[in-house]
């Protein structure tokens, strides 16, 4: 069971395929683009997508300790126990406010399937047209994520360079997450970690200042507000 937070409606009529072509974009290190013309033009919201995975096994840092008494570890996490998360980091098209949504599922990962069921509440929340940006991974295509697009003509999919994680905000949220917030954590099973993710996250949601810093630790450039029309 997909267990979900953070996340706020609308969906339109369907499109034909010379449009689903032209709704999709790639972005480069400058920015997003056409992303931000689009944007713009048409007041969207630019949302940045990306998955992750927290395993059982804790993540390893250096911390504190008494001197000559080695902190240990134990885990009992199989190698494929884990918490899959999808994470999306939005910008609003006229004040330019960050919003943060997510879901987590502790049994499996996100499926093309599950991808668009977070890509359908993701709708329900913000109104008008959305720019969703992520990677070319498997599960951000094929022909379900293709039938959605179809159905719904405000949604536009721009695609990040390959092996480019830090143009993508969403990679700094996992950063802050794994090596920070969860470090040397050891959950007793799936469901523990799971609700310390969620804890997290929620946090996380509604902090706007560490949400932006955040961003500004990927190296993709904040729109620029004065770039607004209307």
């Amino acid at each position: 069971m997909v267990v979900e937070a953070g996340v706020q409606s609308a969906e339109a009529g369907a499109t034909g395929p010379g449009a689903e072509a032209r709704r999709r974009g790639r972005v480069g290190a400058g920015g997003l683009a056409p992303g931000p013309k689009k944007a713009a033009a048409d007041r969207a919201h630019v949302v940045l997508i990306d998955e992750a995975g927290l395993f059982l096994n804790p993540l390893v840092r250096r911390t504190w300790a008494q001197r000559g008494k080695t902190p240990i570890l134990s885990s009992w996490g199989r190698h494929r126990d884990k918490v899959s998360v999808i994470g999306a980091v939005s910008i609003s098209p006229t004040a330019r406010r960050l919003g943060f949504y997510f879901a987590t599922d502790p049994k499996d990962y996100f499926t093309p399937a599950k991808v668009v069921a977070f890509l359908r509440d993701l709708l329900r929340h913000l109104r008008g047209e959305v720019i969703v940006v992520w990677d070319g991974g498997t599960n951000h295509q094929g022909p379900v994520v293709r039938a959605f697009l179809k159905r719904n003509r405000r949604l536009w999919l721009e695609r990040l360079p390959a092996y480019c994680p830090d143009l993508n905000p969403v990679e700094a949220v996992w950063g802050w997450l794994k090596y920070g917030q969860l470090a040397n954590y050891v959950p007793p099973n799936v469901d523990a970690l799971d609700w310390e993710v969620l804890d997290r996250l929620v946090e996380l949601k509604h902090t706007p200042a560490l949400l932006r810093a955040l961003w500004d630790a990927s190296d993709l450039p904040f729109p620029d507000p004065s770039n607004t029309q209307g």
